[in-house]
């Protein structure tokens, strides 16, 4: 694996972060100092899940969960009584993983296997009825990365089956170049989530930074992520004979992050 190249965001994040002085550690977003802290935010949001628990019900049989992480979807897909293949690239997002396995009932995790492996190209050796990308996870990969994980999920799609991911884009043109939201963890903790998206850019920048940071070291996260369309993703998905059969707004088109949940299957 790669060790990703951390930058110092633009903007707001910027300053807050020159504001804290040699108080502060650049870390990625999925490394062992980032995890924790994406775990922190995303156990306590709930977005997306609903969803996409409720699509999946719709098809019987075991999930392939990619971009898994901590466990997003995971455990909710295992509440359904499913075996779920929870693949994701980074071992300290797995590791956490696993250690909420530890601590769940033991039919839980019967359930799950943990596979630590690229969701842009992957060979698992069979199919699954249901195969779920979610958080918007798309959005970590370029083009050509993209066209690998189609491949790679036209494979391993069982007949009949269903692949549900979700895409990003920004609905309000004429908004700033970033937004600040404050948002709280599961801990409690309270982070400044900085989303540096100029219009039309071909990526964006997502830091996250505590509010209040406690004496000490801080840890502030930052990731690079990609722009993608639901109609460049269709377009990529028909070179592998996939058609996206069902699409559904999750948050109003005019919002910062107008998100929308497809569903593709094989097109044969």
């Amino acid at each position: 694996m790669t060790t990703p190249t951390i930058t110092m965001p633009p903007g707001l994040a910027r300053r807050r972060i020159e504001q804290l002085g040699d108080r502060v550690r650049l870390c990625d977003v999925y490394d062992e100092h980032g995890a924790p802290i994406y775990h922190d935010l995303a156990a306590n949001d709930g977005f997306e899940v609903q969803e996409i628990v409720r699509a999946v019900r719709a098809v019987p049989g075991a999930v392939l969960d990619l971009a898994a992480g901590s466990g997003r979807f995971t455990f909710p897909l295992l509440a359904l009584g499913r075996p779920v293949t929870a693949l994701d690239l980074s071992e300290d997002m797995l590791g956490l993983l696993r250690g909420r396995l530890r601590a769940a009932p033991a039919r839980l995790r019967a359930g799950c296997t943990v596979v630590h492996a690229d969701m842009a190209g992957f060979d698992l050796g069979t199919s699954f009825p249901t195969i779920v990308l979610g958080t918007t996870s798309l959005s970590l990969l370029d083009s050509a990365g993209r066209r690998r994980l189609f491949r790679s999920v036209a494979e391993h799609l069982a007949p009949g089956g269903q692949f549900l991911f979700t895409v990003l884009e920004r609905g309000d043109a004429a908004g700033p170049d970033e937004q600040v939201d404050r948002v709280a963890g599961l801990s409690g903790t309270r982070y400044d989530v900085h989303d540096h998206w100029p219009a039309g850019a071909a990526s964006r920048v997502v830091t996250i930074i505590p509010a209040e940071p406690a004496p000490g070291p801080v840890y502030a996260c930052t990731d690079v992520v990609g722009i993608t369309d639901v109609a460049a993703a269709e377009q990529e998905l028909a070179e592998v004979s996939l058609r996206i059969t069902e699409r559904r707004s999750l948050t109003p088109s005019a919002n910062r992050h107008h998100v929308t949940l497809l569903k593709a299957v094989h097109a044969g």
